[in-house]
């Protein structure tokens, strides 16, 4: 396994960060799989878990403090976010999603003082843990003045429970103001082969300002495995189902496109998607990708692209043919 230092910090990261369920075990047994591919991750390499309250309502921070309790905490970097509440009666919305019982919870923003105090003690009792890496400003909040936020987790830092401050989908606008209130040393967003939009003016001021960031579902939720057929019916519960970006249309769009990547995966005897993740981190400017996984062997298999390199002639032929940012 790569592991990399966030600029400016004491913070060592493996370049593939476990991503925790996006429902945080709503499925059923997916909350014992998830236990073991964390398990697995870590013997694997993988030292780095992203997860937030918002992944299944506490739900995914719950399996993460429960995966690592074997584990030597200092050894183990644990990401997590704030900003997004279900469980509280004010704050602007954000969008509904479905709850454990299918019903939908209406999630709102809210990055208050008080908020963000009550959330990073929340997310250390459900983490089991003392202290929290990297605690990143799960999406921009607009109606919270910036100031009062990262003031908030500034007190939060210099009390100890949190190492680092970052933040996820924030443009380099919003990365310069947040600078001016707190030291944020990552920016983590939505960044694959199909998906590049980002590159010319939020990762170019990351890597103008040393920031770090983290690349967000590099696989495209496994559009870019290879692995998906047109007419796969996805689990209830699963962001896929009933997904546009996951048409028979898309999905074939994208199979099209990984046809390109099979001779070169199949020449370094490995897969398309341990391709994918190691591109991805080759990438200028990108530090880590966060890859998710449901069960130990995928785990295994994601992390094994930590242990890959790709020549500069490899990398210079996947650019030929990457579609339009």
């Amino acid at each position: 396994m790569e592991y990399r230092t966030l600029p400016d910090t004491d913070l060592n990261v493996s370049v593939i960060v476990f991503g925790s369920p996006a429902n945080g075990g709503f499925l059923s047994g997916e909350k014992q799989n998830g236990i073991e591919a964390i398990r697995a991750a870590y013997r694997a390499g993988v030292t780095t878990i992203d997860t937030a309250p918002l992944y299944g309502l506490g739900a995914a921070e719950s399996l993460v403090g429960e995966a690592i309790a074997c584990l030597p905490r200092e050894k183990v970097q644990i990401l997590t976010q704030f900003g997004l509440r279900w469980n509280i009666g004010q704050g602007e919305p954000f969008k509904s999603i479905a709850g454990p019982n299918g019903k939908p919870i209406d999630i709102v923003h809210n990055a208050t003082r008080e908020s963000v105090i009550a959330e990073c003690e929340a997310s250390l009792k459900r983490l089991n843990t003392d202290y929290i890496d990297l605690y990143q400003m799960h999406w921009p909040d607009d109606f919270t003045p910036m100031e009062e936020t990262f003031e908030a987790v500034q007190k939060l830092i210099d009390q100890g429970k949190v190492r680092y401050a970052g933040v996820s989908n924030y443009s380099a606008a919003q990365m310069a103001e947040a600078g001016k209130h707190i030291r944020v040393v990552s920016d983590q967003l939505h960044y694959s082969m199909t998906d590049r939009g980002l590159e010319r003016q939020t990762v170019r001021y990351c890597l103008d300002h040393s920031k770090a960031v983290f690349a967000c579902r590099p696989l495209e939720g496994g559009l870019l495995t290879g692995t998906l057929k047109p007419g796969v019916n996805f689990p209830a519960g699963d962001f896929r189902r009933g997904n546009a970006k996951f048409s028979d249309e898309n999905i074939r769009r994208a199979n099209d496109f990984v046809r390109y990547l099979k001779p070169l995966a199949e020449d370094k005897k490995i897969s398309v998607a341990q391709l994918v993740l190691r591109w991805t981190v080759q990438r200028p400017g990108i530090t880590a990708a966060v890859a998710a996984a449901g069960n130990a062997v995928q785990a295994i298999e994601n992390a094994k692209a930590g242990d890959i390199r790709l020549t500069e002639k490899e990398m210079g032929y996947i650019d030929s043919i990457l579609p339009p940012p």
